[in-house]
């Protein structure tokens, strides 16, 4: 029974999603696509603001936010975040902008959705070529870094389920290093509610936890990467993992 229930919430609730996916990306091409980047991310981020306020109503699905007192505020920096679900990429987007997130360029060929992803400007990476793939995201992130731009990435690369640990890339510590900006490390418990690759959600608070900036000058990117890691593993196992 309590499947049947879950199940009928998670229905209502990807059914306002695709709602809202449709305005926010039809309507920011239509109405926002060539005014100025403050102004279109703004509105397309409402998308982002609107799913994660749908999903608190519907779902039950609330979040508390640690250490936001740790963002710089008069400086950008590149964040680097566990990665576990959908849920953060909304989130993290609209709570750190103006940022610019690193992201697969597949996505930006779905229609509708890809419409609205490419008006936040993403750095688009082609995944089949590792190579180039890494000087992408150097050059592009260092440029982001120099117009006062956030930089998101998520290191892992790929979802990964609670408890478990992916291989973190040193693609936004060499951002950091490169332009000698500082690095936020970002902890979150989000797949134990909002489970990679599964339909049902579960009503439950997600807890943020963001770190203090590590300084990236006289650091080699290995050094930061592995900063970065420590402190984001550690903090993820003192979050609660069961439902």
């Amino acid at each position: 029974m309590r499947k049947l229930f879950l199940g009928l919430r998670a229905f209502l609730f990807y059914t306002g999603y695709a709602l809202l996916t449709i305005w926010f990306c039809s309507t920011g091409v239509l109405l926002f696509k060539f005014l100025p980047y403050p102004i279109r991310s703004r509105y397309i981020l409402g998308w982002n603001r609107c799913t994660i306020h749908w999903a608190r109503w519907v779902l039950g699905l609330k979040f508390t936010i640690i250490g936001q007192e740790n963002l710089p505020k008069h400086r950008a920096y590149v964040a680097l975040s566990k990665h576990q679900s959908q849920w953060e990429t909304y989130f993290l987007q609209y709570f750190l902008a103006p940022v610019c997130i690193v992201l697969k360029k597949e996505l930006l060929k779905i229609p509708v959705f890809g419409w609205g992803l490419a008006m936040v400007e993403p750095i688009a990476i082609d995944r089949s070529n590792p190579k180039q793939a890494l000087k992408k995201i150097q050059s592009d992130g260092v440029a982001m870094i120099a117009q006062g731009r956030n930089v998101l990435i998520f290191p892992e690369g790929t979802r990964i389920d609670p408890g478990h640990t992916g291989n973190y890339a040193r693609g936004g510590a060499n951002i950091a290093v490169a332009a000698d900006a500082p690095v936020v490390p970002i902890a979150h418990n989000a797949g134990v509610y909002w489970p990679a690759d599964k339909f049902l959600k579960y009503p439950g608070t997600i807890t943020i936890v963001i770190g203090q900036p590590i300084e990236t000058s006289g650091k080699s990117s290995r050094e930061v990467n592995d900063l970065a890691k420590q402190w984001i593993e550690s903090e993820v196992a003192k979050l609660p993992s069961q439902r």
